[in-house]
């Protein structure tokens, strides 16, 4: 039964000013095994174009397939219109639907064809229902899509890894739902089609909540909501709204956290001086039990005076602790209130002399170079080049990089790699899961010191017994700095490193990770991505093209 949602509140960041469309009261959910994922979530998503983001882990997906049905809570309340519709991330896993079932126009196409070959059956004029226009409007968003009007004919599995996530598009924008939830949807999308969703999300005219990562996407919502993770084991998760895109989010987030800072450091200064404070008031009242048993030795007054005026200094002294003990114990709970509101996604500062590549000095040479898909190559990379790998969905930019390795062979062409290499792939399945990950880095660099090894991985943020953490038991956005650290930090020391799509599925902090540890590799880089704002924040200084 549904109950009535207290309006939101923006809040000092400003927040939603549209009333809630979705929300959620109460909220817990947990996995068939028991694993909780929220504990008395309680959240409301406001009207118009809304962004949501978090780290790996914090449950996005998982909120999303909560508001949209798929998920069922375990417990307190959902309110959503009756329309919502949800792109989903795991689309492969459909791969023998036929194109018009993942659009939803199977059966009304099917029922159109009867009637026009004069079936009047009435069962086709209830699958058709009011939907008589379903092929005039077909043809307009697989246009707007830039789809072609022959995949209605193809199976999912048959389509581009971007076709697919269009065809899943269109199929919700013929639903026209009241509510449109989009899971990461430019992951594995050229530029082109890129371009497509961005403008989709600028001009949606209804409600849309977005999970993504993608920057340029998030400039063009109204506001962004932030799923943060409790603070203790007992904590609930919250969601707090900040107003305006991407660049807002990052301004607000930036002067909360000097703010915080600040309150850090005032509350620490507080401690020390309340930690003072109890010493000196210590101190006082050993003088005074100095005096007053010289006293009671001098026998200075009669002795039952003397006992009361001990009992008196106990009593006066036990208050006195208190009042210190307490203004020393508020002092500490300011500080672990302002230590809270500090994020965990601490920069990585890291140093990698070993990966120097003097300017002008021949890294890669590929000339005439034929990739299994055609795409003819031909790269002189010198020095600590960074260099994008441009060229739509399947015109072989993994291609080249795993060519590079070594892990395909050329079709013709000569290609000559002078520096040691390693590849970042899409797939994190570089580490070994049932070993840890100082024992995964022990193994790709056996001759490193094993303080030398744990002091680099502190570096990457894995301080202390979590370095010592099996790799199967990492969350997503732990396992790929696990995987960035083990990479960087191999014997020899990569000189050459290939990015091929790196920043798909990662989380902002995660991101965040990567952007601060390649502005310490003094390689070259061969990276391949259609995210424009990630090639901007490393310092892209060139680009080849595969068409």
């Amino acid at each position: 039964m549904s109950t009535p949602v207290p309006k939101p509140s923006g809040g000092p960041s400003g927040g939603p000013s549209g009333g809630p469309v979705l929300a959620a009261h109460d909220l817990s959910f947990r996995w068939p095994d028991g694993s909780p994922v929220f504990d008395g979530l309680s959240i409301q998503v406001p009207s118009g174009r809304n962004g949501l983001v978090g780290t790996n882990g914090s449950g996005k997906s998982t909120l999303l397939r909560l508001l949209d049905g798929t998920l069922t809570p375990s417990s307190g309340q959902l309110i959503r219109p009756e329309r919502v519709a949800r792109l989903r991330q795991d689309l492969v896993l459909n791969a023998h639907a036929p194109v018009e079932e993942v659009l939803g126009v199977a059966a009304v196409r099917s029922a159109l064809r009867a009637i026009e070959a004069g079936d009047v059956d009435e069962r086709h004029f209830d699958t058709v229902g009011d939907r008589w226009d379903v092929d005039d409007r077909l043809a307009g968003v697989l246009d707007r899509l830039r789809l072609p009007a022959d995949v209605l004919d193809r199976r999912l599995g048959e389509l581009s890894g971007g076709e697919a996530v269009r065809v899943a598009l269109a199929g919700r924008l013929l639903d026209e739902p009241e509510v449109l939830l989009l899971d990461e949807p430019t992951n594995n999308l050229d530029a082109e089609a890129r371009a497509l969703v961005h403008d989709i999300v600028a001009t949606w005219p209804r409600t849309l909540l977005v999970v993504s990562h993608d920057r340029e996407l998030l400039e063009r919502v109204d506001r962004i909501g932030e799923l943060t993770a409790p603070h203790s084991a007992g904590g609930v998760r919250s969601l707090r709204w900040y107003g305006g895109g991407w660049s807002s989010y990052r301004a607000q987030v930036h002067a909360e956290q000097q703010a915080a800072e600040q309150a850090v450091a005032g509350a620490r200064n507080d401690v020390r001086r309340q930690q003072r404070d109890r010493v000196d008031a210590e101190q006082a009242l050993a003088q005074r039990r100095r005096f007053a048993a010289k006293a009671y030795a001098d026998k200075r007054e009669p002795r039952a005076v003397m006992k009361l005026r001990k009992r008196s200094a106990e009593v006066s002294a036990a208050k006195y602790r208190a009042t210190h003990d307490d203004r020393l114990a508020g002092a500490r709970q300011r500080l672990e209130e302002a230590e809270r509101r500090l994020r965990d996604d601490v920069r990585i500062r890291v140093d990698l002399p070993d990966t120097e590549v003097p300017r002008g000095r021949e890294v890669l040479t590929a000339e005439g170079l034929v990739l299994r898909t055609g795409a003819v190559v031909d790269l002189d990379l010198r020095g600590p080049e960074r260099v994008a790998v441009r060229g739509p969905n399947g015109a072989g930019k993994s291609t080249l990089l795993h060519t590079v390795v070594g892990r395909l062979a050329p079709s013709s062409g000569q290609l000559s790699v002078k520096v040691p290499v390693r590849l970042l792939p899409q797939r994190l399945a570089l580490l070994d899961p049932a070993l840890s990950i100082v024992a995964n880095a022990r193994a790709m660099a056996p001759s490193a010191e094993p303080n030398r090894i744990r002091a680099n991985l502190a570096r990457f943020l894995f301080r202390g017994d979590l370095a010592d953490r099996l790799v199967g038991t990492l969350s997503g956005g732990e396992l790929f700095r696990a995987t960035l650290a083990c990479l960087l930090l191999t014997e020899p020391a990569p000189q050459l490193l290939l990015l091929d799509e790196p920043t798909n599925n990662l989380d902002l902090a995660s991101y965040d990770a990567l952007v601060s540890a390649l502005a310490s590799y003094r390689g070259a880089l061969l990276v391949a991505t259609h995210d424009e704002a990630f090639l901007a924040d490393i310092g892209v200084e060139r680009e080849i093209d595969l068409r």
